[in-house]
C-alpha cells in the first residue's frame, strides 16, 4: 500500500529513498541507505529485517540483484513483500510478490529502482519514472526524488488515499556538522497532503541544513558588521554570531563573519 523510488546519483555520489503511503509513519517502517554502500525500500507486508540485511549484503559486495535474491531466498513470506534495492555502482533490482495488493509492480534502470502496490494503475510508477528520467542529473538527489514521488501521487498514487511521506538521503559527511552521513531524512507521518508538506519541510532544510553557495555570499564590510551587531544588540543578544545560532541560522553566516548569507541578511533588513 505503498509507493517508493530508491535511486543514486548521477554523480556516484548520492543514495536515497522517497516513499509516500496510506500509512501512518511511512518513513519509519521503509527505507534505509548507506553511503558508499547503497539504498534500499521494502514495503506491501513490509520485511524491515530487509533493510539491515540488504546493507549488508551489498557492504560486503553484492550487487542489487544478488541482494535481492538473497533476502527472497531467506523469507518464507516473499510472496507478499515488496522491495527495491540501488546498489554502490547504480545497479538496481526490484521484487513484488505474487500476493501483493493490485495494482503492484515496479520499474528499475540504471541507477533507480521503482515500485508500488496498491496503487491507481500501472500509470503511477511510469509517470514516477518518466519524472525520474527528465529530471536534471544535476540537480540535489533529494529534489529529484521528491519530483518522481510527487510524479506518482498526482497520477494517482495509493488509491485508499494519502496519510505520511518521507525522504531519506545519504552521502559521506553529509550529515550535520558533516560527522554522518545522513544528508536529508525527513518524514511527514500523518498529514492530509504528505507530499506537499514534505516539499515545505525541505526547503526548510535547504535554509538551515545546508551550506551557502557562493552565489549566497554578501561580504561583510565595515559598514555591514556594524549594522550586523547593532541589530544583534537590540534584539537582546551578545553579539551576531549568538543571535544567528539562536535562529539556527549558522550554517548561513561565516565563523569570522567574513559574510552572510543573502536570505538571512534580509531577515535581519526585516525584507523576508
Amino acid at each position: 500500500m505503498t509507493f517508493s523510488i530508491v535511486a543514486r546519483s548521477a554523480d556516484g555520489e548520492t543514495w536515497g529513498v522517497a516513499v509516500a503511503s496510506k500509512f501512518l509513519a511511512v518513513g519509519s517502517a521503509v527505507p534505509a541507505a548507506v553511503a558508499g554502500v547503497g539504498a534500499v525500500a521494502t514495503q506491501a507486508d513490509a520485511n524491515v529485517a530487509y533493510k539491515g540485511l540488504a546493507l549488508s549484503h551489498l557492504d560486503e559486495g553484492a550487487t542489487a540483484p544478488v541482494a535481492l535474491q538473497r533476502l527472497l531466498e531467506e523469507d518464507e513470506g516473499r510472496a507478499h513483500r515488496q522491495v527495491g534495492i540501488v546498489d554502490l555502482d547504480g545497479g538496481s533490482a526490484s521484487h513484488t510478490g505474487a500476493e501483493c495488493i493490485p495494482w503492484a509492480g515496479g520499474l528499475t534502470g540504471d541507477g533507480y529502482a521503482i515500485q508500488g502496490n496498491c496503487l491507481a494503475g500501472s500509470e503511477v510508477v511510469e509517470a514516477m519514472a518518466d519524472a525520474w528520467l527528465s529530471s536534471d542529473p544535476d540537480l540535489p538527489l533529494q529534489d529529484r526524488l521528491l519530483t518522481a514521488l510527487a510524479a506518482g501521487d498526482e497520477t494517482g498514487g495509493d488509491r485508499r488515499g494519502r496519510q505520511s511521506a518521507a525522504i531519506l538521503v545519504v552521502r559521506e559527511g553529509a550529515g550535520y556538522g558533516g560527522l554522518d552521513d545522513v544528508a536529508v531524512d525527513l518524514r511527514v507521518d500523518d498529514h492530509p497532503a504528505p507530499i506537499d508538506e514534505l516539499a515545505r519541510l525541505l526547503d526548510l532544510h535547504e535554509l538551515y541544513l545546508t551550506a551557502s553557495t557562493d552565489d549566497e555570499k554578501v561580504i561583510v564590510d565595515d559598514a555591514l558588521r556594524a549594522e550586523l551587531e547593532t541589530f544583534a544588540a537590540a534584539a537582546g543578544h551578545r553579539d551576531f554570531h549568538t543571535w544567528a545560532g539562536t535562529e539556527n541560522y549558522e550554517m548561513r553566516v561565516a565563523p569570522d563573519l567574513a559574510w552572510i548569507d543573502r536570505r538571512i541578511l534580509a531577515v535581519v533588513r526585516g525584507e523576508r
